[in-house]
């Protein structure tokens, strides 16, 4: 009988196959695969998902206004930033523009308005490597006619308050604000010329333009230290489409450098040019959508040389637009 009992209790072969992939199945599910706030299986968000969120932030920085082209116009920001175009000035394919125009205009000043509407500010460097910026302000300005863009026949004028910024730096210079195809921009130096310039006076700059976008008042920021490269990998699902990941240097609010290259094999986002003073105390800030939320982490870390920071998706919170903003805004 002891002999029959063992052979009724041992399991065949197919009941083994059949428990080792219950199993597996089971192993399979790691918490990566659940959304640690709401205990349901995790769905990374589309990249119009997080773009939609990015748009709707920069929306919320601009402000329009209408003028008659031939009278010219002065419009002072909610910030307190002034620009003047000048009667006279406007023109489509070269004609000259009269009648009712839309100027639309965006000033940006610091990290947690930088963030959200993805306008960091890195520079493009002489060997085509790109460095953090301390910026005096980042500015967007267009005039259209029934829907069509214009150019800017003249010079016009910018007037920042350097109490925006913590006061004037008579180091600064213009840069010329680029878009890449994927919504992403970059600053390139512009020539002193006869494209403008830019002088501070009485605690404000002035600023000289004669084309329309983006343009930023900025310099370098400056650190004697080594230098290395960064690297940061970020959970499951995500990518440089629908997430961002950013870099907060401790003490400096006008500024925000962005990881720009992301390694698909590895999940790992890279200031890949050497550019991160060793020792430097900083936050990274991992940010995506969550439906018509935010979802970020930030993590303070002090730079090592060639680190690999990871966020997990247990680390993020989901939050609004006005709290993530506050709590980047905490940041030293």
């Amino acid at each position: 009988m002891k002999n029959a009992v063992n052979k009724q209790m041992k399991p065949s072969f197919s009941t083994l196959i059949l428990v080792c992939m219950l199993a597996l199945l089971g192993l399979s599910c790691t918490k990566q695969d659940v959304d640690p706030i709401t205990d349901n299986p995790f769905l990374p968000p589309s990249a119009s998902e997080f773009n939609n969120l990015q748009e709707i932030a920069l929306t919320q920085h601009t402000e329009s206004a209408l003028f008659n082209a031939e009278d010219g116009f002065s419009f002072t920001s909610n910030d307190g930033a002034i620009i003047n175009i000048p009667s006279n000035c406007l023109r489509q394919n070269g004609d000259l523009v009269t009648g009712e125009v839309e100027l639309t205009f965006i000033d940006i000043y610091h990290r947690a308005d930088m963030l959200p509407t993805n306008k960091p500010v890195m520079g493009l460097k002489p060997n085509g490597d790109k460095a953090m910026l301390i910026t005096g302000g980042e500015f967007f300005v267009e005039v259209r006619k029934d829907g069509i863009l214009l150019d800017s026949g003249c010079m016009f004028q910018l007037r920042v308050p350097g109490d925006l910024t913590g006061g004037t730096d008579p180091e600064m210079i213009l840069w010329n604000g680029i878009i890449d195809e994927d919504g992403n921009l970059t600053w390139e130096e512009l020539e002193p010329n006869n494209q403008g310039g830019i002088f501070d006076e009485n605690g404000e700059y002035f600023v000289f333009r004669d084309e329309f976008g983006w343009t930023n008042i900025d310099k370098f920021y400056s650190d004697s230290r080594p230098k290395t490269t960064m690297q940061v990998k970020v959970p499951q699902g995500f990518d440089n489409l629908n997430s961002a990941v950013y870099l907060s240097y401790d003490g400096e609010p006008n500024a925000l450098a962005q990881l720009d290259t992301f390694n698909s094999e590895l999940g790992i986002f890279s200031e890949h040019y050497g550019q991160i003073p060793i020792g430097l105390e900083v936050h990274i800030i991992f940010a995506t959508a969550d439906g018509d939320n935010w979802r970020y982490a930030i993590k303070g870390v002090t730079i090592a040389e060639n680190e690999i920071y990871e966020f997990s998706l247990e680390e993020t919170e989901v939050d609004t637009f006005e709290n993530m903003v506050t709590a980047i805004n905490n940041l030293p």
